[in-house]
């Protein structure tokens, strides 16, 4: 069997620039896949020299390391098939967390509108059954989307507390009473319209439980089914992406370990198996920067 041939060797102030230069921009077409062997220092450039100056000024990073969980019972050159595997449930928490954070951070800065939202979502989802769920409408009143969507928002304001609505926005006393009440509703119905966009895709992916579970049991494959796994974050993606703005908001994401979610254990059969959710994540993150230009992932 011939040899593999050896890992090239990137200076790293070269590597630096690189990775510099395309953090400057706020949307790219395509990630930047950054792979080498483990140990060589590639987390330590990123988190020691690199992270800080990425989250200065309009620049916001969010940083999401699947491996986190188990580095501790790992050897830093070891394999990641030879290493405990984490929870897909725990990986798929922590992407998501990072990515509310930062999509809080542009509800705050009125970069995400309610609009915006629903626009996005609607692009990928058939959303009245759930929206009249969510509503509590099981009758034939018609309505469309749009129309379903507004009602649904002021239901939602019922449910979620000024407090709640509050924490999101960051606002102290102070910064509410500059607000006049225009701008006041306008924030209030972003942050309401994040969490109903949230609870349509709990409630579609609730609708799919019994399928994947048929589809993880019988050893099939349906493209549609595995992709609703990532629906959250590529929404959050997506959102992220048409607010960023350079010199007022410029997101990037650096994901660490990637290749552990083939690895990752499932908790129920109603769940995609890791290596599903891994290539669904990777997959409609570059179909995402292709399509329609995304924010720079690393």
């Amino acid at each position: 069997m011939a040899s593999k041939k050896p890992w090239r060797i990137i200076p790293r102030p070269l590597l630096e620039t690189i990775l510099n230069n395309h953090a400057q921009r706020h949307r790219v077409h395509q990630p930047l896949v950054l792979h080498g062997p483990r140990g060589v220092g590639k987390t330590t450039l990123i988190l020691e020299r690199l992270l800080n100056n990425w989250n200065n000024g309009p620049h916001i990073t969010g940083y999401v390391d699947f491996a986190d969980s188990i580095k501790a019972q790992t050897s830093p050159w070891a394999s990641w098939s030879n290493s405990p595997p984490p929870s897909l449930s725990d990986c798929r928490k922590n992407l998501d967390q990072c990515l509310e954070a930062m999509a809080e951070k542009a509800l705050r800065l009125g970069a995400i509108t309610s609009r915006q939202i629903f626009t996005s979502l609607n692009k990928w989802h058939g959303l009245t059954t759930a929206l009249k769920r969510v509503l509590n409408d099981s009758g034939s009143r018609k309505g469309s989307p749009a129309a379903l969507w507004d009602r649904a928002v002021f239901v939602m304001g019922k449910e979620c507390s000024g407090d709640e609505i509050d924490r999101v926005l960051g606002f102290g006393d102070k910064q509410k009473s500059v607000l006049s009440v225009e701008e006041g509703l306008y924030f209030k119905e972003s942050v309401l319209a994040l969490k109903l966009a949230k609870k349509v895709i709990e409630i579609q992916q609730g609708f799919r439980v019994n399928a994947i579970a048929n589809m993880n049991r019988t050893g099939g494959f349906s493209r549609s089914l595995t992709h609703s796994s990532t629906d959250w974050p590529v929404l959050l993606l997506d959102l992220l992406s048409q607010a960023a703005e350079i010199d007022h908001f410029q997101p990037k994401l650096v994901i660490n370990n990637i290749e552990v979610l083939k690895h990752a254990t499932v908790d129920d059969e109603f769940s995609v198996s890791g290596p599903l959710y891994h290539d669904s994540l990777i997959w409609r993150i570059i179909a995402l920067g292709a399509n329609e230009r995304q924010i720079d992932i690393h």
